[in-house]
């Protein structure tokens, strides 16, 4: 196919945007920048019984935020547009009708009780098949088994109708699909589904198919759960004759639950104390709050770098890719064929390489909003000081905060676990004749400290540990902590010398 590479992301804007979604529009984006090709939003608002307010700002939020930038769509606009399928109505009717005028399509004029009586009598048959389809369409309210004079009628008098496909009997339906190879349906064991519903609005697959083609859409990049859907799309392009110009499939794998059983939900993530959405998210409904990746103290990079390996093998042994080096290396033929298991410790790994390798200065340009919403105000140099000292030990980024705090706060309590352990009755006099020697030290520099104290153990005859344990406890709080002599340096000789006399007179 020698025609520009344009792919969409097309959601419904009916909740919060799962991590699965975020996955299915990375591959589309990396795939179009890949081909020098377009990456675009389509919001997919058919269904309004469905819509939620809110949904469509958030799945624009959460692309910006996870860096999967779409050049054309909703909210950028472009030649193709409108991007929403509820601005695009007006489009849809007239390929139903083309549909039904050709024979490809019919009027049901079905009541919902007249279905539910058909599903009841197929049940009471023991049918083989339970749907609307070539076996049982003759037996209903439509256009395929009334008089024509009363079809005619019914259009003119405003009866309520739907438009259904009409899918021929007993043929093998071939998708041809990047990921799954050839795969074959046979009509007999597909409905007749609804194309145009009585309210006016396209069903899914029509407004699909007739964007996807308007939009020139040349590969349809989507979850494993419409590889269903695959057959009648592809019926669709055949009926309204654009065979030629359908799109390349590629259906991806399903994201699993941890333990590999059943699709990954919210309730998964819920039990395991992992996010599923890449944002928070308020039910406007309900109220329900969900937890999201950005507010649990991931970057938008480790995200995206779990994701992208999650159904895509490079082929290497590398797992850290920046997204410059997805987009260089990605292709849907390494895509598998099976559902990738969700692994929330292997995410926080992900996390934890990403964070550590950012400089102190990045480190520090996170911490300082923390600390002026706590009212704290410490001078930059300092704050890249402490950042560098605890890089190491950070794996999301509250933990700039849970690690640093004692550098700002001084202790108003002392762990009492770590009191009855190392604070001795002889350690008063040990800690206060350490103290006489900082204060007789001079600058109070890392080495400095280390050779005071060094010196005081042996002058003294006591062990460096009964020194440094209960000194961490009197400056921090407890026995946490870097290098102990670094958060001396960094704190400076006043503070630990207040810090040590609070402790003596509070312990």
């Amino acid at each position: 196919m020698n025609r520009k590479v344009r792919v969409r992301f097309a959601p419904s804007p009916t909740g919060p945007l799962h991590i699965g979604g975020v996955r299915t529009a990375l591959y589309n984006y990396l795939f179009a920048r890949n081909n020098n090709g377009d990456f675009i939003l389509r919001i997919e608002d058919t269904d309004r019984a469905r819509y939620v307010d809110g949904a469509e700002e958030y799945i624009i939020e959460a692309l910006d935020w996870c860096r999967v930038n779409y050049n054309e769509g909703v909210g950028k606009g472009g030649t193709y547009g409108p991007y929403r399928q509820s601005e695009r109505k007006h489009i849809y009717k007239k390929y139903a009708e083309q549909l039904v005028n050709a024979g490809f399509a019919y009027y049901a004029f079905d009541t919902p009780e007249d279905l539910e009586n058909m599903r009841i009598k197929l049940k009471k048959e023991s049918a083989s098949v339970i749907q609307y389809c070539a076996e049982t369409r003759l037996t209903m309210k439509n256009s395929l088994s009334m008089p024509e004079e009363e079809v005619k009628k019914y259009l003119e008098s405003g009866k309520p109708y739907v438009i259904r496909i009409k899918i021929p009997e007993n043929e093998d339906i071939v998708v041809n699909d990047i990921v799954r190879g050839e795969v074959v349906f046979y009509s007999a064991q597909l409905d007749d589904k609804v194309l145009f519903k009585s309210d006016g609005m396209p069903t899914y697959h029509l407004a699909n198919v007739v964007d996807d083609h308007l939009m020139e859409i040349s590969h349809v990049i989507r979850g494993e759960e419409w590889l269903p859907s695959a057959p009648l799309h592809v019926m669709l392009y055949r009926y309204l004759g654009w065979e030629k110009e359908m799109p390349v499939f590629a259906h991806l794998p399903l994201l699993l639950k941890p333990d590999g059983k059943g699709k990954l939900s919210k309730r998964d993530g819920e039990k395991g104390g992992f996010p599923v959405f890449p944002l928070y998210w308020t039910d406007p409904k309900t109220g329900d709050i969900s937890s999201g990746y950005r507010e649990s103290g991931y970057l938008p990079e480790a995200l995206i770098n779990i994701l992208a390996l999650l159904g895509w093998n490079p082929g290497t042994p590398q797992e850290l890719f920046t997204m410059e080096e997805l987009i260089k290396e990605f292709t849907l033929n390494r895509v598998g064929r099976s559902g990738a298991k969700f692994d929330p410790d292997k995410a926080r790994w992900f996390n934890q390489q990403y964070l550590q390798r950012k400089s102190a200065d990045d480190l520090a340009e996170m911490l300082i909003p923390v600390m002026k919403e706590k009212g704290i105000t410490v001078d930059t140099v300092r704050i890249t000081q402490i950042c560098e000292l605890i890089r190491d030990r950070l794996t999301f980024v509250s933990d700039l905060w849970d690690q640093s705090f004692f550098f700002f706060i001084p202790p108003d309590r002392y762990d009492e676990k770590v009191i009855s352990k190392k604070w001795k009755p002889e350690t008063p006099g040990i800690i206060s004749g350490l103290k006489d020697k900082i204060i007789d030290s001079g600058d109070f520099t890392s080495d400095i400290i280390r050779s005071t104290v060094e010196e005081y153990a042996e002058r003294s005859g006591v062990g460096f540990g009964q020194i440094m344990n209960p000194l961490r406890l009197a400056l921090v709080g407890g026995s946490y902590g870097p290098d102990l002599v670094k958060i001396m340096e960094i704190l400076g000789k006043e503070e630990v010398i207040q810090r040590i006399d609070a402790a003596l007179e509070k312990i």
